[in-house]
């Protein structure tokens, strides 16, 4: 009988951490489980995945695909489904062959369990910084938690601002920045989200959602600055061990 596989789908993979962490996990708790990296540039290449892979009982979704993979899944949890983008997928086998594929959203988890021991009671407003499908299970997770959120996209979006309407007054009243882009993520990691760095004090909480590097330049300047930062590390470590618990629930 082989054993149970899991694996991540997303392009380019270099930067992730996932198959490491899944590997390392399987190996401290005498799982006998391995973690595959699927790197696909287009969603259409899952269906093959599914079909020459048998054992595979999970997935991890990353960038590009957590938004076009939805139309592909038979069932989408609520949270996913009102975010938008989907990171995890259970893979459900019946004993006569059919396959069924559920979306879910454990960025919110991890975020919102991270981010919660940075917060003081000033931190009422958040920016979050792109607007991809990171972007939005930040938004879900800020919502949640009682703030308020405004997205800064590098073009004209409805319900976004752009990083050149960004000042003082911006800055001074949303004291949560979260960068849910890509900007600063290796191999750049000398890129770093263009905010105006002079207006960070000691009263901002900045959240990087990247983690290869784990420090960032936005990390570092807005350190500098006097804030409290975080990298996206224990988010990844709490998405991460929600996804175990869902493929194996």
């Amino acid at each position: 009988m082989s054993k149970d596989t899991y694996g991540l789908i997303g392009y380019p993979l270099g930067h992730s951490f996932s198959k490491s962490y899944f590997t390392e996990k399987f190996q401290r708790g005498g799982i006998d489980a391995e973690y595959l990296n699927f790197e696909i540039e287009s969603v259409s290449c899952l269906p093959a995945i599914i079909r020459d892979h048998t054992s595979l009982r999970g997935l991890n979704v990353t960038i590009p695909h957590k938004q076009d993979v939805m139309p592909l899944l038979d069932e989408i949890d609520s949270t996913a489904s009102e975010i938008g983008a989907v990171n995890v997928i259970k893979i459900t086998r019946s004993p006569y062959g059919k396959v069924k594929l559920k979306g879910y959203n454990t960025d919110v988890i991890g975020f919102r369990e991270s981010i919660s021991p940075m917060l003081e009671p000033w931190n009422r407003k958040a920016l979050i910084l792109g607007t991809g499908g990171v972007s939005k299970a930040i938004n879900h997770a800020l919502h949640s938690m009682g703030l308020e959120t405004l997205f800064v996209s590098r073009s004209h979006k409805a319900g976004a601002i752009t990083y050149n309407d960004l000042n003082s007054d911006i800055l001074k009243e949303y004291t949560v920045i979260v960068n849910a882009s890509p900007v600063g993520m290796y191999p750049r990691v000398d890129d770093a989200p263009e905010i105006p760095y002079e207006h960070i004090g000691s009263r901002h909480v900045i959240f990087d959602t990247i983690y290869n590097p784990q420090t960032t330049r936005f990390m570092e300047l807005s350190a500098k600055r006097g804030a409290k930062v975080k990298s996206g590390m224990e988010m990844l470590a709490g998405q991460a061990e929600a996804a175990w618990k869902i493929w194996n629930s």
